[in-house]
């Protein structure tokens, strides 16, 4: 089978954009690949953090995936394999400045550090972190990686460089990532349908993945719907967003029964936001049971995550022995 590596950063709670954009692809991809998995702790470093509550992210997150269906073999703590911050040294020193320089999301993240505090501290790992990243993919001898178009930047930096280090070596050793582009709906704020879903916005701007059901109704059901600029004509973006809601729940007979209201001038935002919450709950309340059983099992659970990680790690600590190897470092007793 094709492997696939895809990861994500510890950030706090899932949000329903966060589940249609990633998680819901995982689920799916591993049963077509051989799948690996990563919480990102060691990527969420490169912001200022606290380490407690790091660490208890990384284990929130571990929990939030599994309930929704990641299977627990295919999943690790990324810094339970310190093979990774090895290659990722190594690689640095076969990858362009020049070529870091031009990452965008570098700029856009110490952008948004100054924008609270002129003098704010930008670490190094921030402007290091796709060459971390490329170890993350390269490690594994990823043949796909899934990517949004906003990420492929990022992929195609870990093709340079599994290119370049080929070259440099004169061994066609690490193989070329592929992005795996998947249809993933686009989940707006219900606060700002402007706005993508996002954490940072603020709790009204994101509905909890895990969200109890009175909260997850409520914001629904204060949705924006029309803010008055809309063309006429045209959908507002409120409406459009609450209608792919229904889409990505998989309610298509509401959704086709609500647009028809719609087109014929009839629907009532009511019930438009009542079958979408509907829909939201009917998917994140079998998720939200599944996490309480995982918590009533909580140590076992957590063990299970970290024989799976050190299960991975032994693929990584091949790769890194045959690094070593390529790169002519003193093997390893």
């Amino acid at each position: 089978m094709k492997k696939v590596l895809s990861a994500i950063q510890p950030t706090g709670d899932l949000h329903l954009g966060n589940y249609f954009g990633a998680v819901q692809n995982w689920v799916r991809l591993q049963d077509q690949y051989n799948c690996v998995y990563a919480i990102a702790d060691y990527h969420s470093m490169s912001m200022p953090y606290n380490p407690v509550q790091l660490r208890e992210n990384t284990w929130k997150m571990a929990f939030y995936l599994l309930a929704c269906g990641v299977k627990p073999e295919f999943l690790f703590i990324q810094s339970q394999v310190p093979e990774h911050a090895e290659l990722a040294w190594i690689l640095g020193c076969t990858s362009s400045y020049g070529e870091l320089t031009r990452m965008t999301q570098f700029k856009d993240k110490s952008d948004q550090l100054k924008e609270s505090d002129k003098d704010a501290f930008v670490s190094v790992g921030l402007f290091t972190y796709p060459v971390l990243q490329a170890a993350d993919i390269l490690i594994y001898h990823a043949d796909y990686v899934p990517v949004g178009k906003d990420q492929e930047q990022h992929l195609e930096l870990s093709r340079n460089v599994a290119q370049r280090f080929n070259h440099q070596f004169g061994k066609e050793y690490f193989v070329h990532p592929e992005p795996l582009f998947t249809e993933t709906p686009k989940i707006l704020s219900p606060a700002d349908p402007t706005r993508k879903m996002s954490k940072s916005l603020g709790e009204k701007h994101y509905i909890n993945l895990f969200g109890e059901e009175a909260r997850v109704r409520k914001q629904i059901k204060s949705a924006v719907t029309d803010t008055g600029d809309t063309p006429a004509g045209q959908m507002s973006a409120g409406v459009a967003n609450l209608f792919e809601l229904l889409r990505a729940c998989g309610q298509m007979d509401a959704h086709n029964s609500l647009m028809d209201d719609y087109n014929n001038a009839a629907l009532r935002y009511s019930d438009l936001k009542e079958a979408v919450a509907n829909a939201v709950l009917g998917l994140i309340n079998p998720f939200r049971e599944r996490l309480n059983e995982l918590n009533a099992d909580k140590r076992n659970v957590k063990q299970q995550i970290i024989a799976s990680s050190a299960e991975i790690r032994k693929r990584a600590q091949e790769t890194l022995r045959e690094v070593r190897e390529i790169a002519g470092l003193v093997p390893m007793k």
